[in-house]
């Protein structure tokens, strides 16, 4: 998402935080004119964390508040957070605590890192968050319609591609029921079971409970900003993909909204995909585009065979 926004003109901006367990990541963000854009997976992302090392007992999103708080501290005055490749499952209490919210137990020790400790929290204190926060409208970009909790939730669903066990994604889950229920308790309302509040492990819960940010499809997100509806305006041929076209790619990600902007303008979509799945394509073939299973050097050949057509 940032790349695309940079590609687009926006500036790129770096900032050193603090990744999924602790160890020092620089990660990128965009600024477009005051818009601020931002990836939690550039901060908290499972692509950060070696296969060996992945713990999403002990990951949390404490970056991705330091990246919005850089962002702040940049001027921004909107903010689009994109949400996806998650190494954490902490319900964005590492990102809040970032941004100055504190933990507590019965006894009043402050908790931290560990998410499994939250099964004790018992006093959440946002006196200290920082105040910009709540005053800069924030807009989640995401393709995850799961709620926070139960057999659709963030644990169940994703926990063991983070490397939770049985017994840790059920930990997980009452553990994120138990959050839930006090932040309830302290705001007076209830995000839990809001579409989206799943994604990132939480992290759209989080968002939307503390920063009352607004959730939106990503591909719906870049398409405004970009104007995409605008540049496929007289286009003779729009070419699009991902890494793997199957039911999700039916059901709201990107190539599914670039074909509804295309077909809108009457502009031919062609798909590419490293793997398609065979109704997956028949049903988008149904709508008229045409799906290509294809590697890099497939793509390459064919961006330069259609470039030669339209020299000619």
């Amino acid at each position: 998402t940032v790349e695309a926004f940079i590609r687009a003109g926006a500036t790129r901006h770096s900032v050193r935080v603090h990744g999924p367990l602790g160890d020092p990541v620089d990660a990128p963000f965009a600024m477009l004119e005051n818009t601020a854009i931002i990836e939690m997976a550039a901060a908290s992302g499972l692509g950060l964390v070696p296969h060996e090392r992945r713990d999403v007992m002990h990951a949390d999103t404490f970056g991705t508040g330091e990246l919005l708080m850089a962002a702040l501290d940049e001027g921004a005055a909107r903010v689009i957070v994109g949400l996806g490749g998650s190494a954490t499952n902490d319900g964005g209490t590492g990102m809040l605590r970032a941004l100055g919210a504190r933990f507590t137990d019965e006894t009043g020790t402050p908790l931290d890192r560990a998410i499994a400790r939250y099964a004790r929290l018992d006093e959440i204190d946002l006196a200290g968050v920082d105040s910009r926060t709540l005053h800069v409208p924030i807009t989640i970009a995401s393709d995850v319609d799961n709620p926070l909790c139960g057999a659709r939730g963030a644990s169940r669903m994703y926990g063991a591609q983070k490397g939770a066990n049985p017994a840790q994604i059920a930990l997980l889950d009452s553990t994120l029921e138990h959050v839930a229920d006090v932040a309830a308790r302290y705001l007076g309302k209830d995000e839990r079971n809001k579409r989206g509040a799943g994604a990132a492990g939480g992290l759209g819960y989080a968002l939307m409970q503390f920063l009352n940010a607004r959730l939106e499809r990503g591909v719906q997100v870049i398409a405004e900003e970009l104007d995409l509806r605008d540049a496929l305006q007289g286009a003779a041929l729009c070419v699009t993909g991902e890494g793997k076209i199957d039911d999700q790619t039916l059901h709201g990600k990107t190539v599914s909204g670039v074909v509804e902007l295309a077909r809108s303008q009457q502009v031919p979509v062609v798909a590419f995909a490293g793997v398609v799945e065979p109704h997956a394509k028949a049903e988008l073939e149904e709508r008229g585009v045409t799906v290509c299973q294809a590697d890099s050097s497939v793509l390459e050949s064919a961006a330069r065979e259609f470039a030669t057509g339209l020299k000619r």
